[in-house]
């Protein structure tokens, strides 16, 4: 059953035990009143294992990463922009002349090395992962989708029968504006945010490299032509949508849309 939607409909309870909770649920079930919950498989776990574990190791790196400014910052040294190979030997350079500065940064930089070959690791089995796969093969001909981002709409739809039109994958994503409607008022606010929060980074990252990177498409011109009416930000939140959509449509019928990419 639905979480969302159970404890939504159990708030009504003024009181709240554990027979009161069971007596709640048992009365969806008579009315049903609940939505079913996909189980994944296990080949969907495990790629969502691999993903969730290289996306912790990134988030630790990132974090390393801003501490090692923000320490510098104290003592007003500013790195500036710097590539990824130039960090450690910027930091030192910065350091150099303040003995207990340096010593406190030394094991910070020697464990930034160790977790970038762990994610570097990380990132040859991802991609491994998705050139032994058909269907991330197929997902990645569209232009902005990576080894990560086929991997994770993969892991996250795992049977795309689940979906009765490929349009619903946008809502069940948490793509789609909120509506607020009572009597003769009409609000519509930003995207609800519902679903799979990593599924929903992974297709507005990929509307992110679309929009910047590679060459003309149906959908970038699409999108772009959307941008001018109602501004970058929200343009990129529906091409996060769409792509989701055809993505979907593309694993269910693989000759669809196949030889589009190329045409403006």
């Amino acid at each position: 059953m639905e979480t969302r939607q159970v404890k939504a409909a159990l708030k009504a309870s003024p009181i709240k035990t554990d027979r009161r909770d069971a007596q709640g649920i048992a009365h969806l079930l008579q009315m049903g009143w609940f939505s079913a919950v996909h189980c994944k498989s296990v080949p969907a776990q495990e790629t969502r294992v691999l993903l969730t574990a290289r996306k912790a190791i990134q988030k630790v790196l990132i974090q390393l990463e801003l501490s090692v400014r923000g320490v510098l910052r104290n003592f007003g040294l500013k790195m500036g922009p710097v590539s990824k190979g130039r960090y450690d030997q910027r930091v030192r350079d910065l350091a150099s002349g303040n003995a207990v500065l340096k010593a406190a940064i030394e094991p910070i930089l020697r464990a930034r090395a160790e977790l970038r070959k762990e994610l570097a690791g990380f990132g040859k089995m991802v991609r491994d992962q998705a050139k032994i796969d058909p269907i991330c093969r197929l997902l990645m001909t569209m232009p902005g989708v990576g080894a990560v981002v086929a991997l994770t709409v993969k892991g996250a739809i795992d049977d795309p029968a689940r979906f009765r039109r490929s349009r619903d994958v946008g809502p069940w994503v948490g793509l789609t504006p909120g509506r607020n409607e009572s009597g003769e008022r009409s609000i519509v606010g930003a995207i609800t945010k519902v679903g799979d929060a990593g599924l929903r980074a992974a297709l507005y990252q990929a509307a992110n490299v679309m929009l910047h990177h590679g060459g003309p498409n149906w959908l970038k011109s699409w999108a772009l032509r959307l941008a001018e009416r109602r501004g970058k930000r929200r343009a990129t939140v529906a091409l996060a949508r769409r792509i989701g959509v055809v993505l979907h449509r593309m694993w269910v019928d693989p000759v669809i849309l196949r030889a589009r990419w190329c045409a403006p």
